[in-house]
């Protein structure tokens, strides 16, 4: 009967469909775990394929595909450790699972299929994959190990049934997405299956960003009573090794590192900029583009971008018009001075001119409103997509999390674009990102330290600058009152009266779920942006276009 047991946790960073390289990734874990005298060499859910796939699993080829690459990874590890390694498999009945399959001599020697399949927030798993029998453990090296694959864990049913079959220790793969203060949800739920159970838990997640999603790793191992041994870092790729020894009391891990986490502020950011670089990195794209206003939201997507890819890959244009002011062309050579970034500068007004009179015809005997204003926002898309294409830069949209609410932008103008990595952020927290960021640097981050973000950029009055001084309050409630409403409306799917009975004017918080509902279908064709929170706009929130219903309350 052996007494020790050496674990090594691969968290590591799969691309969707990249089948090839996810099962070389694979390896070379492999390989560092064989070199360590490792007894198992553990990867996440769903990993050969990445996570998530949405409906590329219900493609047959592609679930072949898939299934053929881990028998291969089977044979091509049969000299040393087992390998337990997340993905698809379709079942003779004509199922298909979510499955974590444990490769050992040269074959897939056991299956652990997926029990409870999360069908809230991003997740839609009740329609691609289905549901076994609870299983029991599976043995390796002697050790009995409990497998259940992340939803699993969060209810006592499957470790308490593993338990009682003989489970000695967990092994959890996950495909966890960050949301702020997700750590300490997950570390809430282990806790509880270590203190029900009795057994140590390692849960492996995965890192790295896919679409919206980032993957925030800080996998962890729990000994029982819910101490925590080991933690790895959290947004970073690693491999570690964990020891297992027997006791009288039964298996327990020995202490090692446990990395510590960052502020919500610092995570918060490093989504953005993970999201971005992995969009781009996986998309294929080495450069970006946007149009800097001399505004806050530019200037954050600027130093975002900046610290994902390097200030060199990323292209600033001012596009000023008749209405830009002095401030915002200065504000804007600033902030790409500050970051080291190239700026280059558009002028709109004889492409504006242009359209301007080829409209007057139809126009004439009309007032001028936002449809000239709109113009303006537009002919910068165009300008700046004509860039995009011409030098296969990436363009960036820089619409906060409250202008996208109300639809405060322009479709088919600022709006115009392939990703935002601002898109789930308030506005009143893109103030204090951008104070953030101005006071901290880190070593992930690519561009340079110090004040990136000029004062006068985040204390200045917000301003579209369409027309002669504009500012964002003369169509908005101030950022505080518009961030909290919205908070209650989306964040909590609270009832006008619920936030009117907060102390908000019942009139305002009208106008703002009017704005709200009537600008779906901006939202709809908008960019895809990194997911902050449970309630960001795309697959957590998901409205129809056509709504005519309104909160009577």
């Amino acid at each position: 009967m052996t007494d020790t047991f050496r674990l090594t946790l691969a968290q590591l960073n799969p691309t969707v469909g990249d089948l090839a390289g996810n099962a070389a990734k694979a390896r070379a874990a492999w390989e560092e775990g064989r070199a360590a005298g490792s007894d198992l060499v553990a990867l996440p859910e769903m990993f050969v394929t990445g996570y998530q796939t949405q409906d590329l699993v219900l493609k047959p080829a592609f679930v072949a595909a898939a299934v053929d690459t881990l028998d291969r990874l089977a044979a091509e590890t049969a000299d040393g450790p087992p390998i337990a390694i997340g993905g698809p498999y379709p079942t003779p009945d004509g199922k298909l699972h979510n499955t974590y399959h444990l490769l050992s001599g040269g074959k897939v020697a056991a299956r652990t299929h997926k029990f409870f399949l999360p069908n809230f927030n991003v997740f839609d798993e009740v329609r691609l994959f289905s549901r076994d029998r609870m299983q029991g453990p599976v043995d390796v090296g002697g050790v009995r190990l409990g497998m259940p694959v992340c939803e699993d864990i969060w209810y006592p049913d499957v470790a308490e049934a593993m338990a009682e079959s003989g489970a000695e220790i967990f092994v959890v793969p996950n495909g966890s997405p960050y949301f702020r203060d997700k750590f300490d949800v997950r570390l809430n739920v282990a806790t509880a299956r270590v203190v029900e159970t009795g057994l140590p838990l390692v849960y492996l997640n995965t890192v790295g960003a896919q679409d919206d999603q980032v993957f925030d790793g800080g996998s962890f191992v729990l000994n029982p009573g819910g101490r925590m041994a080991v933690k790895l870092p959290l947004f970073e790729e690693a491999v570690a090794h964990v020891d297992f020894d027997r006791t009288e009391a039964g298996w327990r891990a020995r202490a090692g590192d446990v990395a510590l986490a960052p502020d919500a502020w610092e995570q918060d950011y490093h989504v953005m900029v993970l999201a971005l670089a992995d969009y781009l990195r996986k998309t294929g794209f080495r450069k970006v583009l946007l149009g800097l206003s001399g505004g806050i939201d530019s200037a954050l997507v600027a130093a975002i971008a900046a610290d994902a890819i390097g200030p060199q890959n990323v292209r600033c244009v001012m596009l000023p018009s008749e209405y830009t002011s002095a401030h915002s062309l200065e504000d804007a050579a600033a902030v790409a001075r500050a970051l080291g970034c190239r700026l280059d500068e558009v002028p709109i007004t004889g492409p504006r001119a242009a359209v301007t009179e080829a409209l007057a015809p139809l126009f004439e005997g009309t007032e001028p409103d936002t449809a000239e204003e709109n113009v303006q926002s537009r002919l910068r898309g165009l300008l700046l997509m004509a860039l995009s294409n011409k030098f296969g830069e990436m363009l960036l949209t820089t619409g906060n999390k409250s202008e996208v609410a109300v639809g405060y932008a322009t479709i088919y103008g600022d709006m115009a674009g392939g990703y935002n990595p601002v898109k789930d952020l308030y506005k009143t927290r893109v103030f204090q990102t951008c104070r953030w960021r101005n006071a901290n640097h880190r070593d992930w981050m690519r561009g340079p330290p110090g004040e990136v973000i000029p004062v006068r950029v985040i204390d200045k009055p917000p301003s579209a600058e369409l027309r002669a001084d504009q500012k964002d309050e003369d169509s908005l409630p101030p950022y505080p009152v518009l961030d909290a409403i919205l908070e209650g409306l989306v964040d909590r799917e609270e009832s006008v009266a619920d936030i009117v009975a907060r102390g908000h004017d019942r009139e305002t918080v009208k106008k703002v779920e009017h704005l709200l509902y009537l600008s779906e279908y901006k939202r709809f064709q908008s960019a895809p942006g990194a997911r902050l929170t449970q309630s960001a706009f795309w697959l957590d929130r998901r409205y129809p276009i056509v709504n005519r219903w309104r909160d009577p309350s």
